[in-house]
């Protein structure tokens, strides 16, 4: 298998000075972009597309996770906060139209088609996410799968073009590696009370909470102190961290049933990353 450098291509498109000193970008999807390259490299059918056909994607991803971080807020803003917006939006956009660039010029019409239509699914399970978080119409399992499925859409489609039994297991492995993804990134944000709001700890504590700790959290009256207090008293970041064991279990047994020892093999790379990322949280120490 070919050296992986998908982020040194990308590098090409993210690292302009405007962007660079204005925009605040999301880091690439590394851990999907990492097993679909394997597994494109391992298919003699479709091995010579590989680096294009991740490089595009992970444009395309980049693109909407850059659009996910642009701050709706209404108010009047600093002007180096709005510009800041401003390209957000632009860069979102920029890095979205070279992934159709890029393909256009190698006569990969199809593959285009195919993104563009992973797009219009990944925005519409966003409007029903986001119409049912605004509504208060959703508990923590929900948006768990919610997560695991606005990280796994983009990728499910490349099922299709592998053969065999990496066809067959595509959609298990590419789910088990996103529902690790989330579990890390929840446990981050469920110890970042700034971030925390709309993400599994928000749910998961307006549904185990008592009646005045739910009122204060549905109507934004909880402070940072509180926050904590209620992570703690019920054990949030256990439970992420079960989640993602779980997780890291079912992508571990899938390698092994793999055939391609390539794809085996990142898929366990990734997940003792993921695991060295969970053990630097010294709370989660004492239950491994």
């Amino acid at each position: 298998m070919k050296t992986y450098r998908i982020p040194e291509l990308a590098e090409h498109y993210t690292k302009h000075d405007m962007i660079q000193s204005h925009a605040e970008l999301p880091p690439l999807s590394s851990p999907r972009l990492r097993i679909l390259y394997a597994a494109l490299e391992q298919d003699g059918a479709i091995k010579g597309r590989s680096e294009l056909y991740t490089l595009a994607t992970s444009l395309v991803q980049l693109g909407m996770d850059t659009h996910d971080l642009i701050d709706v807020d209404t108010r009047k803003q600093r002007e180096s906060k709005m510009r800041t917006r401003q390209l957000n939006v632009l860069a979102g956009d920029y890095f979205s139209a070279r992934f159709y660039h890029l393909l256009a010029a190698a006569g990969q019409i199809d593959m285009i088609a195919r993104l563009s239509q992973a797009v219009c699914e990944v925005n519409r399970i966003k409007v029903n996410l986001y119409t049912r978080m605004r509504g208060l119409k959703i508990n923590a399992d929900e948006y768990y799968g919610y997560a695991v499925e606005l990280k796994s859409e983009m990728f499910q489609h490349f099922a299709n073009l592998l053969n065999g039994q990496s066809a067959r297991l595509w959609p298990e492995l590419l789910g088990g590696v996103a529902r690790c993804e989330v579990a890390i990134e929840e446990i981050g944000r469920s110890e970042n009370p700034d971030r925390f709001e709309q993400g599994w700890a928000y749910w998961h504590l307006l549904q185990v909470g008592n009646e005045e700790e739910r009122h204060q959290l549905a109507y934004g009256k909880t402070d940072h102190g509180h926050f904590f207090e209620l992570v703690q008293k019920y054990d949030v970041t256990s439970q992420l961290a079960a989640k993602f064991r779980q997780a890291a279990d079912a992508v571990s047994s899938v390698a092994a049933r793999l055939e391609s020892g390539g794809l085996a093999g990142e898929l366990n790379s990734i997940v003792d990353h993921f695991a060295s990322k969970l053990g630097a949280w010294p709370a989660l120490n004492e239950t491994r």
